[in-house]
């Protein structure tokens, strides 16, 4: 099974990334590629225990982006939300979302970077 069939089976929009890549595969995966290490240099979870709660509105808003570009449609629906939390003050909201996200997510970057 392909990287992309998995990442289909995880919920990932991966028709939809394609279509963003003119239907390029080897481009869609190498981009895809790249997801672990930018999830991992956000922090997020970091800037939540540190209530820094600017950097977690700039580290979501990162990641709401680059999930929506690739079509991580879980991961993208969490830090979307995340991100209007935080825009409405409420950062434990916002913190309970990115928190309940994280499982699916492990499981989204373990998939790419077990296929890499």
């Amino acid at each position: 099974m392909s990287m992309i069939d998995k990442l289909k089976e995880l919920g990932v929009n991966t028709d939809e990334g394609l279509k963003r890549f003119m239907g390029n595969a080897a481009l869609y995966e190498r981009m895809m590629g790249k997801l672990p290490a930018n999830v991992r240099s956000q922090e997020v979870m970091k800037h939540f225990d540190e209530k820094d709660y600017q950097a977690a509105l700039e580290s979501t808003h990162t990641l709401k982006g680059v999930t929506g570009n690739l079509s991580v449609t879980p991961l993208y629906q969490a830090y979307s939300e995340a991100v209007r939390l935080l825009r409405e003050n409420e950062p434990e909201k916002a913190r309970e979302v990115v928190e309940a996200v994280l499982p699916l997510e492990n499981e989204i970057l373990n998939c790419i970077e077990n296929d890499q």
